[in-house]
């Protein structure tokens, strides 16, 4: 397919347009109401703990709730794999990236540049671009990112060994519980006992008893309800959030430019290479929406709790704020782009 079909197959896509369009403008509305004082300085963090607690477990759930396959077996496994192997990549790769820094200011960039938003800011349009199959790509993806973050993130940052606190964190947090109980509904639902069930044409089949989707559509109803809430809910605390800070002092910061730039444009450049790379030698092959999945995830801006690292164990805590901010802001700039980059490159059958 050449370049300029390839462009006008991408633009003239109303769902990779209106996933973006979407984007953009509930931010900005978030944005809009918090400069203008509809909303307080509370509710970005009120929105944010209403889509972390609420909406994305249940929008990980309902992400589980589909049949499996070889083919999708073999892409989640690839995907986990993938997952807990990047951020052994980006842990040797950021010492180099930061040479130049010395002690809390190297520590906290390399950090910062590991560690994204992932769920907060990624999953939510991974699931406006590729739907239920995508926030369930994204959703295996994001077991390697717990396990890292809560270990080497915190034993990093800290200085300290690993406690017991954090490991609750990394296995009782509501998204992390609602991942591995609807992985392990997805992967073992050939196993469990089976329930009949009759399809609305009539026709009836058998299914495991916890595939509440088509067991018990009176309990997996609401759950679609709370899951539909973590795009828009998001998309407004991060414009809400935006709106209460002051661009001016993080701006004028050229460390947080240089991070930034790097957290949303370099490492998702380095996801596509290797990802590439092992596409052609045949060690592992994505499909094109595991491939922008990943890619959406990784351009994500500074995760909340590694920033929360930074100020609580005063790791540079100045930078951590403003590299949060501008990497936010280059975030949003940058997806639009990374979602037409992706899809262009998918067009070219390389994944």
């Amino acid at each position: 397919m050449e370049i300029l079909e390839i462009f006008k197959t991408t633009f003239t896509d109303m769902n990779i347009i209106s996933a973006i369009t979407s984007t953009m403008f509930i931010i900005l509305l978030g944005y809009y109401c918090r400069k203008k004082n509809i909303f307080s300085d509370q509710v970005g963090k009120m929105l944010s703990r209403v889509v972390l607690s609420v909406a994305l477990p249940a929008l990980a759930l309902k992400a589980f709730m589909k049949d499996i396959d070889q083919q999708s077996l073999a892409e989640g496994m690839g995907i986990l794999i993938w997952g807990i192997a990047i951020y052994i990549i980006l842990i040797i790769v950021s010492k180099p990236m930061y040479a130049k820094f010395k002690g809390d200011k190297e520590d906290t960039l390399r950090v910062l540049t590991i560690f994204g938003s992932t769920t907060f800011f990624g999953i939510p349009i991974v699931g406006a671009i590729y739907g239920a199959e995508g926030v369930l790509y994204a959703s295996i993806f994001n077991i390697g990112y717990r396990i890292f973050l809560y270990s080497y993130g915190y034993i990093k940052m800290s200085g300290l060994k690993m406690e017991a606190k954090n490991i609750k964190e990394m296995f009782l947090n509501p998204i992390v519980i609602a991942t591995f109980v609807g992985l392990f509904i997805w992967v073992f639902q050939d196993s469990l006992p089976q329930m009949s069930v009759v399809a609305a044409d009539g026709t009836a089949s058998t299914v495991a008893f916890l595939r509440i989707d088509q067991t018990a559509p009176w309990l997996f109803k609401p759950m679609t309800y709370l899951a539909s809430l973590a795009s828009p809910l998001a998309w407004l605390a991060i414009g809400a959030t935006l709106g209460s800070v002051d661009f001016k002092t993080a701006i004028s910061d050229r460390t947080s430019l240089i991070y930034s730039a790097n957290k949303v444009v370099l490492v998702p450049i380095i996801n596509i290479v290797i990802l590439a790379i092992l596409s052609l030698t045949g060690i592992l092959t994505m499909s094109a929406v595991s491939v922008g999945t990943i890619v959406i995830m990784m351009a994500a801006p500074t995760a909340t709790v590694a920033a929360a690292y930074a100020i609580s164990f005063d790791k540079d805590a100045l930078l951590a704020s403003n590299a949060s901010l501008l990497s936010t802001i280059s975030a949003v700039v940058m997806v639009p782009i990374w979602i037409i980059v992706i899809n262009m490159i998918t067009s070219t059958n390389l994944f």
